[in-house]
């Protein structure tokens, strides 16, 4: 064969392997968002906060339970993406599906649940604020300006605005991360202190702490009506709908990428605190510097600068997130239990997405005055409640993924089917276990 041939045909070749590159780069980038905003979401508190203090206190054995938590929660949360695609309706319209009782029942869990999440974000938004710009004075007024320029965001350019906004966040989380990581691996774990003594996991305290870490590891199950919220909204944005595969691989690709950062905030607690002798403060601004400490304690001093801004902006792309998610879901709820006929909401409830940002940011507001500065008794109460309403949830996602609400074609394999069983029994096994401990703490 003569080499201009065999030239014309490599180049040949790789154009049109180039071009089917190029094609599907385009299809992901439209499809690309939902599962940014989830990761954003659940890298906060779930992993700069709990992750940490979970390897700070208890090391490497506390690794196993966020990865298996994190392996069973999935079919939960993916449901929420694989029914908006499939059905074009968000999984809050598929409640009402399933009758009045359950959409009701979602309504109540988020009215109950969404001041003390908020509450907790932003509490561990204000701190890393805080520590950035060294501010002592501020106080609550911290917080209350953070939440100003939230609802501020989001009521002007709402979805948009939080889309581009999350992007930037997810890169600079992820570089700041990985490289801290690998650099923690590298200088290994510190010595421990002479007579430390770890603490017990199987004692009431531990096991409190256990199930805080999985209520939101990676964050909690009731949040997943935000992916189909969202995954709508990205359709309308870029008017292009895609295949169910397309949806499913752009969330599956954010909560892998979830996971293993999971992973990796664990081992710095592990290789940076645990057997240092030392407690991670209770106090917001004082843990956000700690917190920062774990990158320049690897990375050198230089850095404590970027790594202190890399953590409030993963932060307050948390709380926008969050703020969007929970006023996106009341407003869709609101609309389903209230009017019948669909062309009748837009014009009767279009106002209320700003209302309900106003509201949860008052509600959160009082919450956090109620805690004071306790940090972790915070973040502890909004965690477990999380995991207790969490079976709830993934009863209701699994009932409309496997049933006659969805086509055949779109219902999960058996493996998945098999796993969501798995994470049902698992939620409901250890909800229990905490309403027996708590029973007891009370009889005691």
């Amino acid at each position: 064969m003569p080499k201009s041939l065999v030239y014309g045909l490599t180049v040949h070749g790789l154009l049109i392997l180039y071009k089917r590159m190029n094609s599907r780069f385009s299809q992901f980038s439209k499809t690309a968002g939902p599962g940014i905003l989830f990761a954003c979401t659940a890298i906060g508190v779930s992993h700069l906060v709990q992750s940490t203090r979970a390897g700070a206190d208890f090391g490497l054995m506390i690794l196993g339970f966020v990865v298996l938590v994190t392996l069973l929660k999935y079919p939960f949360f993916e449901y929420g993406s694989r029914y908006a695609n499939s059905t074009q309706t968000s999984i809050i319209d598929g409640y009402k599906q399933l009758g009045r009782p359950a959409l009701w029942l979602y309504f109540l869990l988020t009215i109950g649940s969404m001041f003390f999440v908020t509450g907790a974000v932003g509490f561990v938004t204000a701190g890393f604020f805080e520590n950035l710009f060294g501010l002592d004075f501020l106080g609550e007024w911290t917080v209350i300006i953070l939440f100003a320029a939230c609802v501020g965001i989001l009521a002007i350019g709402k979805y948009n605005v939080l889309d581009s906004l999350i992007k930037i966040v997810a890169i600079v989380l992820l570089v700041s991360t990985v490289s801290a990581f690998l650099l923690a691996l590298y200088n290994g774990p510190i010595s421990p202190i002479s007579g430390f003594e770890p603490k017990d996991l199987w004692d009431v305290s531990g096991i409190f702490f256990l199930l805080a870490l999985m209520g939101w590891m990676p964050t909690a199950v009731d949040l997943s009506s935000w992916n189909s919220l969202w995954t709508l909204e990205r359709i309308k944005q870029t008017n292009y709908k895609p295949k169910l595969k397309e949806t499913l691989f752009e969330f599956r690709l954010a909560y892998l990428i979830t996971g293993i950062l999971a992973v990796m905030f664990v081992v710095l607690g592990s290789f940076i605190f645990y057997g240092s002798g030392e407690e991670l403060s209770n106090n917001n601004s004082l843990f956000a510097h700690e917190i920062v400490t774990l990158y320049t304690d690897t990375i050198g001093d230089w850095s404590y600068i970027i790594f202190a801004s890399s953590a409030f902006t993963v932060m307050f792309g948390t709380i926008i997130a969050v703020f969007d998610g929970y006023s996106r879901s009341l407003q869709r709820t609101i609309e389903l239990i209230f009017t019948k006929k669909e062309e009748k909401i837009r014009t009767r409830f279009r106002t209320f997405y700003v209302f309900f940002l106003l509201l949860i940011s008052t509600g959160s507001l009082l919450v956090i005055f109620q805690f004071g500065n306790n940090l972790k008794e915070l973040v502890d109460f909004a965690t477990v409640l999380s995991f207790v309403i969490a079976p709830i949830i993934a009863i209701f996602n699994f009932r409309l993924v496997t049933g006659k609400h969805l086509d055949e074609n779109h219902h999960p394999s058996l493996g998945l089917k098999i796993l969501s069983v798995s994470g049902i029994i698992f939620l409901i096994g250890f909800a229990t276990i905490f309403a027996m401990l708590k029973l007891n703490f009370f009889l005691l």
